[in-house]
């Protein structure tokens, strides 16, 4: 054979190589397609495919009025996928800067960082504790609609965002215990967005998708498609005004007495409607965070304190429902013991010393040893039951919880001295929602309402979806009984312990209080809570009004609740008859009628 040829043998090894070659890649082709086809379909399908949530938007909270109180408002979190980032792009890194509001330099630095992040990812791919690629670097947490809209017109690959809610309250601090918050990560924690969470959360949507190389999404490829259903609003009853009211006084106690905490809260006596409910201290729920522990707190209804004499209305009430006495029965509240199932039993100490009383006049000047006698006229299971029935000593159903019950024994648990004792306040502990609702059976004719927070539910669209209607819980006296004790707790406002809360022309009924408060088991005469539970117009009444102030701090006095609440009762209550034009009430002469309808 001629030299300028190959031989057979060289001829054979080449072509043994050539097909060697062409089996090795039919080989590899066999594993990639039949014997590893579906471990690898598996990153294929996670590569392409992506299921984007559509987060729903969280319901409204409003106002009686339709007042926004809490809203979600839509934000982007911008960031930038590092392996999709082009080098063209850069030079429009400094406008993305600008229009993040950031330096430059920190905005180059983060991309820097994620692209050096994920070539090493990519690099050490074989390495199984290094081969976690990144594909996120956030830019910023929060991006408004427009802004991020500019940043998409610069059309730097690789730069996204992702939408989201954030829970903001647009009037800050007002009714914020009523409100609650959402916390950071979106978990609701506290008050109406906690206890409605139900209507107010709606449902998240998602879409079943592709996407290309640009981690842009391949419509033409949706596979299924879930709407997101937004959140239904929340409608409360209280009135942003009424609230601005009781919120301003609140400050003005706090600024004069720094009380340990203070409570007012105004309903109408006719639904339970409340509407406007504060406490100090507060807090914004905007800033959650920076508040202390006491100024999240509801103290309206998860603190208890001893009613004092806003709780004689239950032995007055009890007696007159009873039929036992009349306004005009009298009493010796000048004694000291009294003899009460065959013992004698030391009565409690007066403020200032009286002599013989009647039931009006120990209402009026809220006589301790009066109310005692009441009460021991009735005997314990009675009064007790009549407490009972006020709603003392068990939840009054708020419907956003927190709520406590408060301590009420039964008979068989009290001590000798309990009868004389618990009628003026003590020996029981009541939130200031219970004291206030107690007043509030006074005012509407004697029936015990549950609180009622939520006027109605709406829809998306606006449309109502389910409303509250009021709700009784127990009939506590006969509506002649109420009327009745509603004019003489009048008295107090005209004549007796009450007066610096007197509104003439306005009928104004209601009740001081003041309790010495316990310190290491023992009264202490420098400590007390103070309060004012009332309503008006005393024949028609309209709004119920509590002020309580715990451990006010009066120099040179004591915190009785004509000082500290009755002036604060008094300041509220001329500001809301002037916003519901309240009409004066023609005053008319005192009489007391027996419960029979006769005469006295």
């Amino acid at each position: 054979m001629s030299k300028g040829f190959a031989s057979n043998r060289r001829m054979l090894l080449v072509a043994s190589g050539v097909l060697a070659c062409f089996g090795l890649v039919a080989l590899r082709l066999v594993f990639l397609h039949v014997i590893d086809r579906d471990d690898l379909l598996k990153y294929v399908e996670k590569a392409r495919r992506q299921l984007v949530v559509e987060h729903a938007r969280r319901g409204t909270i409003l106002d009686a009025h339709g007042n926004v109180l809490a809203t979600s408002r839509s934000f982007v979190v911008l960031g930038a996928d590092p392996e999709m980032l082009r080098r063209e792009d850069e030079p429009k890194w400094s406008e993305l800067a600008r229009l993040l509001d950031l330096p430059p330099a920190q905005v180059t630095a983060l991309l820097r960082r994620g692209q050096t992040a994920s070539r090493f990812a990519l690099a050490t791919a074989g390495e199984p504790a290094k081969a976690k690629r990144l594909r996120w670097v956030k830019l910023t947490d929060e991006v408004e609609e427009s802004v991020y809209d500019r940043v998409l017109a610069l059309g730097i690959r690789g730069v996204y965002g992702q939408r989201d809610y954030k829970r903001v309250y647009p009037a800050g601090q007002l009714a914020a215990h009523l409100l609650g918050y959402v916390n950071r990560e979106g978990t609701p924690v506290s008050g109406a967005e906690h206890s409605l969470d139900l209507y107010l959360k709606g449902q998240d949507g998602w879409i079943e998708s592709e996407k290309d190389g640009a981690r842009r999404e391949l419509a033409q490829f949706r596979s299924r498609e879930v709407a997101a259903q937004d959140g239904n609003d929340v409608v409360l009853t209280i009135d942003s005004v009424v609230q601005h009211i009781i919120e301003d006084e609140l400050k003005l106690l706090a600024a004069k007495y720094s009380p340990h905490f203070a409570t007012i809260i105004v309903s109408d006596p006719r639904t339970g409607a409340i509407l406007g409910l504060a406490n100090y201290p507060s807090f914004d729920p905007n800033h959650f965070n920076q508040a202390t522990l006491d100024a999240l707190r509801d103290n309206a209804v998860s603190d208890i304190v001893e009613p004092g004499s806003t709780f004689k209305i239950v032995a007055a009430g009890a007696a007159l429902d009873q039929g036992l006495v009349t306004p005009q029965t009298m009493f010796d509240c000048g004694k000291t013991v009294i003899n009460y199932k065959g013992r004698d039993r030391k009565l409690p100490k007066e403020d200032e010393p009286f002599g013989m009383l009647s039931v009006a006049d120990i209402v009026a000047h809220s006589s301790n040893r009066g109310a005692a006698q009441l009460a021991m006229l009735m005997g314990e299971d009675k009064f007790y039951a009549y407490a009972r029935a006020y709603g003392f000593g068990q939840s009054t159903r708020f419907p956003l919880g927190g709520e406590v019950r408060g301590i009420l024994e039964p008979p068989a648990k009290w001590d000798g001295l309990t009868i004389t004792r618990m009628p003026m306040g003590h020996a029981i502990a009541a939130t200031p929602l219970q004291i206030h609702f107690a007043m509030s059976a006074v005012a509407n004719g004697g029936a015990l309402l549950r609180p009622e927070i939520i006027k109605e539910i709406r829809d998306s669209s606006g449309a109502v979806v389910r409303t509250f209607a009021p709700e009784k819980r127990t009939q506590v006296l006969k509506p002649s009984t109420a009327a009745l004790l509603a004019q003489l707790l009048t008295r107090v406002v005209t004549e007796g312990t009450g007066k610096v809360a007197e509104i003439p022309g306005f009928e104004v009924a209601g009740k001081t209080g003041t309790t010495q408060k316990l310190v290491d088991g023992k009264y202490v005469n420098n400590r007390h809570v103070a309060s004012f539970v009332g309503f008006f117009p005393a024949s028609r009444p309209q709004l119920v009004l509590s002020v309580i102030v715990d451990d006010a701090k009066v120099p040179g006095g004591s915190a009785y609740g004509r000082v500290v609440s009755a002036p604060a009762f008094k300041h509220i209550a001329e500001q809301l008859i002037q916003y519901y034009d309240i009409q004066p009430v023609r005053p008319a002469a005192p009489r007391f009628f027996a419960l029979n309808g006769g005469a006295p």
